[in-house]
């Protein structure tokens, strides 16, 4: 590409520094950005990749507008942006007005950073929200693929980069169900119950406290977590797995510098955690049924239960077409087993609805590879609620969008509750090659209901924990409020 046709183009995404830092001096721009964007990098993501990469965004763009996540957190950036746009715009600037309406936000890290700041970007109540589009630096990539953003680790050198922007500039808006996340684990006084520790916690999951509504010395021991996800909640073998890798790549970053090493350490870690076949040294290989009782809410907005077969191990509960590196674990079901297994629609990304599938070991989830393979079908719900039974481990894995944790099992009296509901919709940036499919595309749901909010049987002690992620102070704008 020429230097002066490269020049021009970059302009399109280029934000002058004023817009973010309200001490510097109002810059004159030859042209109005057409797509101006923010970049966050997890620079510990992919390797070397992401320092690589975040070299070559600062080269072309603005180094305003580039992040590294490991400095700053992307809602500490978005509240001094969004601040500064409503100062500008108060004073008259004729180019905040044109950045607020079309800013896309570029995310480069893995599905569990891809979360991070899907979460704040919800948490933020914005009515005019910005869609993301996403690089792929982890090891699964599930978000990027089922977008069309590929699943293999992108290059870093310049033309690599122009090429992404250009897409980022071509890509179609698509909105997607965020589902939250709450946790609470509840111990008798004198009871031992540890909470997770924050540097174990995933990035999308947030320690909630609440006020006692009583007194205090009648009260249980409460700790509350609260989050979200967009690709996927997992319980059972894989999140063990994962968090076997997970904790081995903490130890030893410098055998993790690419994604083929990565994939072929987690098959070996596969192997050595049981899921392949039942481990007698790792208790946690026994079947979902006895950790927990699982209920869904369906169409009636009631809760019922959901019988997992013993052989099951591992629960998944899938909002994208894209789970463990790009499989589908639910498939194409035929319209007889829709009928037979009472599914009341094909799988899409913003019906408010989860697909629930179990896997009874790696063996089950390589059916995944061939074409017609799936896992085996549980339901399709509004809502997931898992109750642990009492003294049946010390603890469970769960993973939520990639990223794992080991939570505690309280004894005795104490009880862990997980409940997943439906909170709203994102707004992602899809190229042309995106396998997700929306509301939009399936004419025959376009009418879908999605709001399972009014359960006659919902839990109000959930109720202050779901108004946010956790990820970023909610606010609103005046400006904002006046077009509602």
């Amino acid at each position: 590409m020429e230097t002066i046709e490269k020049y021009y183009m970059l302009k399109e995404f280029y934000i002058p520094t004023y817009i973010f830092m309200p001490e510097s001096s109002v810059e004159q721009v030859s042209q109005i950005p057409t797509c101006p964007v923010i970049v966050f990098i997890n620079t510990r993501s992919g390797g070397q990749l992401g320092k690589d990469l975040i070299v070559t965004y600062r080269k072309l763009l603005n180094h305003t507008q580039v992040f590294d996540l490991r400095d700053e957190a992307p809602d500490k950036v978005l509240h001094r942006l969004y601040s500064n746009l409503e100062r500008l715009k108060r004073d008259g600037d004729t180019l905040a007005p044109e950045i607020h309406r079309r800013l896309r936000l570029i995310v480069a890290g893995g599905d569990g950073t891809a979360g991070w700041l899907l979460g704040v970007v919800s948490d933020l109540k914005l009515v005019h929200p910005p869609p993301v589009a996403t690089v792929p630096l982890g090891t699964g990539n599930n978000l990027p693929y089922s977008f069309g953003w590929g699943k293999r680790n992108p290059g870093t050198d310049s033309e690599s980069v122009i090429s992404f922007l250009q897409s980022v500039k071509e890509a179609r808006e698509m909105h997607i169900d965020s589902w939250h996340t709450v946790m609470r684990m509840k111990c008798p006084r004198r009871s031992p119950c540890d909470p997770i520790a924050p540097s174990d916690l995933p990035h999308s999951l947030h320690a909630f406290h609440r006020v006692p509504k009583t007194d205090p010395e009648d009260m249980e021991y409460s700790y509350t977590y609260r989050g979200g996800f967009w690709n996927y909640f997992s319980m059972g073998m894989d999140a063990q797995v994962s968090y076997a890798f997970h904790s081995e790549r903490k130890l030893h970053p410098e055998k993790f510098r690419n994604q083929l090493s990565n994939q072929k350490t987690y098959l070996k870690l596969a192997c050595t955690q049981g899921w392949f076949c039942a481990s007698l040294s790792h208790p946690m290989s026994r079947n979902i049924a006895h950790l927990a009782k699982v209920k869904i809410m369906k169409k009636s907005g009631k809760w019922e239960n959901l019988e997992i077969p013993q052989s099951i191990r591992s629960v998944v509960c899938l909002n994208l077409p894209s789970f463990s590196g790009g499989l589908n674990p639910w498939g194409v079901p035929s319209k007889r087993k829709q009928r037979k297994r009472d599914l009341v629609m094909p799988p899409l990304v913003d019906d408010g609805l989860l697909e629930i599938v179990g896997f009874k070991d790696a063996w089950h989830g390589l059916v995944l590879l061939s074409p017609k393979g799936h896992g085996t079908r549980l339901a399709q719900a509004h809502g997931v609620r898992f109750k642990f039974h009492r003294g049946a481990a010390d603890h469970a894995y769960m993973r939520l969008d990639g990223e794992p944790w080991k939570q505690p099992l309280p004894q005795d009296d104490g009880k862990v509750v997980v409940e997943i509901s439906h909170a709203g919709q994102v707004k992602m940036l899809a190229t042309k090659d995106c396998i997700a499919k929306g509301i939009h595309e399936s004419p025959a749901m376009s009418t879908v209901h999605t709001d399972s909010s009014s359960s006659e049987d919902s839990d109000d002690d959930f109720t202050e924990e779901r108004r946010n992620f956790g990820a970023a102070l909610s606010f609103r704008y005046m400006s904002d409020v006046k077009k509602q």
